[in-house]
């Protein structure tokens, strides 16, 4: 296989897919959409049941008054794992390796919980 030195700025593909398309829709493919049905479709109950074993995991460790920050908790790690995904596409990098939204992340969430357990 002979290769050239601008192989290595080609789009990578999969079965002819860009693997860029597919790592942009993934995001929208894992948010649920809300249905009027009485039975959901496959994928609907898919997304539903991985939602809320992923909130389990997440909150078996916290006690009862700590589950009304489930909703924060659950899209904070959502955001967080599609950002760090995105990452991994060739000449890309994450937002989280910038200080300014590491803070705009953690600085209001460590101030409410510090506000909050004062009030309490």
């Amino acid at each position: 296989m002979t290769l050239s030195f601008f192989d290595q700025f080609m789009s990578p593909t999969l079965f002819g897919i860009p693997l860029i398309a597919l790592a942009l829709s993934l995001p929208w493919i894992l948010f649920p959409t809300p249905s009027s049905r009485w039975l959901n479709n496959r994928l609907l109950s898919l997304q539903s049941w991985s939602i809320s074993r992923f909130t389990q995991q997440l909150l078996l460790p916290l006690n009862l008054g700590g589950h009304k920050w489930a909703v924060i908790l659950t899209s904070l790690m959502l955001f967080l794992i599609t950002t760090n995904m995105l990452g991994l596409l060739p000449y890309t990098y994450t937002p989280t390796t910038q200080l300014s939204l590491n803070l705009g992340l953690a600085v209001p969430l460590w101030l409410a919980t510090v506000i909050i357990g004062l009030r309490n």
